[in-house]
This record gives C-alpha cells, sequence and structure tokens, in this order.
C-alpha cells in the first residue's frame, strides 16, 4: 500500500540537551518506538555542537538537507559532512558528537535495525519526466529539494512538496515529473530464512 507522509502534518520533537530537534517522518512497524524499531527515518535540525544518541545494534546513514554541514568524530575519527560530500554511514553504538560549519544544519536520517534488516541509501536528481521502480521490501521516497514532485501510475497519482515522502509498495512502477528536484530513497530489506539461518 502506498502512503503519503505529508512534512507539514509532523510534529518535532525538541532533544533533552536543547542542541536541536527531531521529526519522524516513518518507522515499521508502525507502533513501534526506540526501543523495537525495524526501521526509522527521520529529519533532523541540529541547532548547536553536541553528542548524538547511540542505538546499538543499529545501523545508520545520514544525509545533509540543508546547511554548511559539519566535522563528526566518530570513535575518534574525524569525517566532514559537507554539499560535497553529504553522506555518511556509521554503527548506530559509536561514540558521535557534531561540531558544525557556520550555523545550523537539517540533516534526514536512515536507520535499520542490523539482526532484522538492512537498507540501502541513495540520492537522485530529478529534471522532467523519469521512471523508478521500488525493488525492496519497503521502499521510503524523500523529497529532498525542489518545490514539487509527483508521482503516478496506472492506479495512483500523488503530489509531493519539499520534505514530503512517501512509502511505496514492492515491485510498484512509478513515473516521475518535477521541474528541478532531488530525492533521497532509502531501501529497506528483511533478513530472509536463509541470512537468519546463517547468523547461527
Amino acid at each position: 500500500m502506498t502512503v503519503l507522509i505529508p512534512f507539514a502534518g509532523l510534529t518535532p520533537v525538541p532533544w533533552k540537551n536543547g542542541g536541536g530537534s527531531t521529526t519522524e517522518i516513518a518507522i515499521g512497524p508502525p507502533d513501534s518506538g526506540f526501543e523495537d524499531f525495524d526501521w526509522r527515518v527521520s529529519l533532523a535540525t541540529i541547532e548547536k555542537d553536541g553528542t548524538f544518541s547511540q542505538f546499538p545494534g543499529v545501523d545508520r546513514t545520514l544525509a545533509l538537507v540543508e546547511g554548511h554541514g559539519m566535522l563528526l568524530d566518530i570513535d575518534g575519527d574525524p569525517v566532514l559532512v559537507t554539499d560535497g560530500d553529504p553522506v555518511i554511514a556509521f554503527d548506530g553504538s559509536s561514540n558521535v558528537t557534531a561540531k558544525l560549519s557556520r550555523g545550523g544544519s537539517t540533516d534526514f536520517n536512515a536507520m535499520t535495525r542490523s539482526d532484522r534488516c538492512y537498507h540501502t541509501f541513495g540520492r537522485r536528481r530529478l529534471t522532467g519526466i523519469s521512471t523508478f521502480v521500488a525493488r525492496a521490501d519497503i521502499t521510503v521516497l524523500f523529497l529532498a529539494e525542489g518545490e514539487a514532485l509527483e508521482l503516478r501510475n496506472e492506479k495512483e497519482r500523488i503530489g509531493l512538496v519539499r520534505f514530503d515522502a512517501v512509502v511505496l509498495e514492492a515491485g510498484s512502477v512509478w513515473k516521475l515529473e518535477a521541474g528541478q528536484a532531488m530525492i533521497y530513497i532509502v531501501d529497506v530489506y528483511y533478513h530472509s530464512e536463509e541470512d537468519e539461518e546463517s547468523y547461527e
């Protein structure tokens, strides 16, 4: 089933340390929380330097959406997140601190619990009409840049504005149309029974 998630209807949650806020975009299963989600995508606003929360057993991807980026210290290794190199993947159990570069930063986050599933992350710039196939068990498409994006197929027509997201049904095929846009794509794959047996 296709699920449109309008960003205007979401509520940011301030961090306890006062350094920013997180807006949860989508989570699976839908009634899960921090301790038991399989996968989660969100948008975070970082307003001052600070330490990231740890999520043991979770794989994370962070992608810059707005701002001048930041310097991340990940278990003692410095990584610069900028417009030129905007995506970083890391272990949720890592010790991560962020030092902002010239002001606040808005960042897209994807998380998957490694013993249940894994994710891949992609960025795709759109101009005009193109085709998109949702190949994963769960595909989340997020409009990171651009005023509007239309998705359509024989059954549905969906309109997105900036920061909206849509969860696509596995195997569905879409035409995407935008003047100029950048989408972020999170593909979530659940481990098969064969994968689970190999862990034992």
